[in-house]
């Protein structure tokens, strides 16, 4: 144990808290974490599962007569976990009219006083703005008076990360130049059609041309598109090649990327490579164009990261399933680029064809309805379960057995899906029962072994949070992991999880031959959701269902949560 957390240790034992929280303490505030906690034992409330309660319980205890309700430390802190609790839930600011409100049912007595005191003490910011949508004003009565600003409260590195989005993408607006004109980018989208084999398309056509003359583009795409989304990723890197500004394409995670690369291998032999979005911004991004693929995964912190990284003139392009849930972080960067009316859109066969059960179960699903559709090929089944403990139970036999012998889809290529981590049928009881199957063993490194497949909670150098792969070996503390693509990454043993299930949120982003979605009766299920967990499967999927038909009322009846963003207002303001 390190002295930090020793320190720690012994200051939750004198407020009369577990000492298992000093570890997460000493992570979340840093090696003076001791010092910090005993002047404000409020800072318990920087952890997410502690409650206002247990903060005033140990501070009560800690303080005495001193922790009194309308503390200015209690006031700053608890107007920060009400936005770290938003920041959960995907929000990136809440306006101050709202967040006064919620503050006050958390107990604050004076929730004007709470705000300031927040912002006081650094740990909120403040963003004002005066943007009004696109409304048209009528002139003829006389200029309209200047709206008053609206008032938003952030978390420090949140709210600082959106502003520098939407900076960032008003720079590369600013600098970008077509790549080569309208007419000579459509030849050479024809010449590259033609060199790997396939038929270019009117609208494939204008899609592409249109991601070549602007410099921020979105394209977007539906379920079952994914050879079209790669004709159009081969179309730009010709273009990319020929203008000789060069062309990156990347993904979100290695898993992903894989995946994109498989569908760029079944169209020909030549195909550019595709790299993880971590290894993309491992260095300085030299391509002139870059594409990125499933962008809907991404959050406001990773796009802004993205977007900084692009030097000016950059093209960027984001193919991206508007159908899909927002990304597992804060934000819903993809529609606000798109409402902003910053970025120009173009559009593959978003309406075409259906080509399969699993296209047409997610058509199905995204239009607000669950069907029992026809799969001779058993591209899709739907497996009922009478209680979670059956979900677990047939959840494994579907990896272990029946997948791999009716489908030849090895239990490597099949992911596990849950909407929640625990529970009887969550992701931790369904990765305890895959691990004592596939790979049984003592835990000798935080509870996992090599050999078993892993989830990396953070990112760091060439990979991210969200990637999946497996535990190869762990020497003098640091585990190295293979991922999806064959490459190895080195990280501490303590952002690993077991990965043989994980959640939609994790699982978004990534693309795997199979999925095995589990469902329970408490599972909070929406239509986005859903739809973002069918999609995640490129051959088939097998849906668990315990749900009791939670499955069809989530799909018909929860359209999804909304999310409240600044990102449009800051790009309209830039």
């Amino acid at each position: 144990m390190s002295e930090a957390v020793e320190q720690v240790s012994a200051v939750l034992d004198r407020m009369g808290a577990p000492p298992s929280l000093a570890p997460r303490l000493v992570a979340a505030l840093g090696p003076g974490a001791a010092a910090e906690l005993d002047a404000d034992p409020w800072l318990l409330l920087r952890l997410p599962r502690v409650s206002v309660e247990q903060a005033d319980f140990c501070a009560r205890r800690h303080l005495g007569r001193g922790a009194r309700p309308d503390d200015p430390r209690r006031l700053g802190a608890l107007t920060a976990h009400v936005l770290r609790q938003a920041a959960a839930r995907g929000h990136t600011a809440l306006e101050e009219r709202r967040l006064a409100t919620v503050v006050g049912k958390a107990g604050a007595p004076d929730p004007a006083a709470a705000l300031e005191a927040a912002e006081a003490s650094g740990s909120t910011v403040v963003f004002e703005s005066t943007d009004e949508g696109d409304e048209d004003f009528d002139f003829e009565d006389g200029v309209p008076e200047v709206p008053e600003a609206e008032r938003f409260h952030a978390l420090p590195d949140l709210g600082h990360a959106e502003q520098r989005l939407g900076a960032q993408v008003a720079r590369l607006v600013d600098t970008g130049e077509p790549v080569m004109d309208a007419l000579t980018a459509a030849e050479t989208a024809q010449a590259e059609a033609e060199r790997h084999g396939f038929a270019l398309g009117g609208e494939l056509g204008a899609a592409v041309v249109t991601a070549a003359l602007r410099p921020v583009t979105v394209l977007l795409h539906g379920p079952g598109d994914a050879a079209e989304a790669a004709k159009a990723l081969l179309c730009l890197h010709g273009i990319g090649e020929r203008s000789e500004v060069g062309c990156a394409v990347a993904a979100p995670t290695a898993q992903s990327a894989a995946a994109v690369a498989a569908e760029l291998g079944r169209l020909t032999e030549s195909a550019p490579p595709v790299v993880p979005l971590a290894r993309l911004l491992a260095a300085p991004v030299a391509a002139g164009l870059v594409v990125v693929c499933e962008a809907m995964a991404l959050d406001t912190v990773r796009m802004a990261e993205l977007v900084s990284a692009c030097p000016d003139g950059t093209q960027l392009v984001l193919a991206a399933d508007p159908r899909q849930a927002p990304s597992a972080g804060p934000g819903r960067v993809v529609a606000d680029l798109v409402a902003s009316r910053t970025a120009h859109t173009a559009v593959l066969e978003v309406n075409g064809p259906v080509t399969g059960p699993l296209t047409e179960l997610a058509w199905e699903v995204a239009g607000g309805a669950w069907a029992d559709v026809e799969s001779p090929e058993r591209e899709v089944v739907r497996v009922p379960a009478a209680s979670p403990e059956e979900t677990v139970h047939r959840v494994l036999q579907l990896l272990t057995d029946s997948i791999p012998r009716a489908l030849e889809i090895g239990s490597e290529h099949v992911q596990v899906v849950a909407v929640r981590e625990d529970g009887p049928a969550g992701t931790a009881a369904v990765n305890a029962a895959c691990k004592e199957r596939l790979n049984p063993g003592p835990g000798e490194h935080g509870g996992l072994d090599v050999g078993d497949r892993v989830l990396l909670a953070a990112g760091g150098p060439g990979y991210t949070r969200g990637d999946v792969g497996y535990l190869r070996a762990v020497d003098e503390g640091v585990a190295a992991v293979e991922l999806a693509d064959g490459s190895r990454v080195d990280t501490d043993p303590g952002t690993l999880r077991p990965g043989w299930a994980v959640t939609v949120a994790a699982a978004h982003g990534s693309r795997w031959p199979a999925v095995v979605l589990a469902l329970t009766p408490d599972a909070p299920l929406s239509r986005p959701l859903v739809y973002t967990a069918l999609t995640r499967a490129v051959r088939h999927v097998s849906v668990v269902d315990a749900s009791g038909g939670g499955l069809e009322a989530g799909v018909r009846d929860n359209p999804g949560a909304e999310r409240t963003t600044r990102l449009v207002g800051v790009l309209r303001e830039a």
